[in-house]
């Protein structure tokens, strides 16, 4: 599950990017992209924490190392995506003495 939020964050974020170059409003679909951010480590926490549970640690041995990796990567590009985007609006916007 959380490879498919973590998909969908990323997704979102990048459509931020193309609404921000259009010189559209882009903030909900940059809220959702962060929301979908979070919930992917939501996600991924809640895995790890059924592996515990079950005492399944060869499937957590297998999944967190990875997942924590993905983890990482998918944040840090759905902030850097959605920083992209919040960037191009502010350059977008004219100035109030204009």
């Amino acid at each position: 599950m959380f490879l498919v939020l973590g998909t969908l964050a990323i997704v979102t974020a990048i459509g931020t990017v193309i609404l921000g170059l259009n010189g559209k409003n882009a903030e909900v679909l940059r809220f959702i992209s962060v929301s979908l951010t979070a919930l992917t480590v939501c996600a991924f926490y809640q895995l790890d924490a059924q592996y515990v549970a079950r005492e399944d640690w060869s499937a957590l041995m297998d999944v967190t190392p990875t997942g924590v990796t993905l983890c990482w990567i998918g944040t840090v590009a759905s902030i850097l995506i959605n920083s992209i985007s919040f960037f191009i609006k502010k350059k977008n916007r004219k100035c109030d003495w204009e």
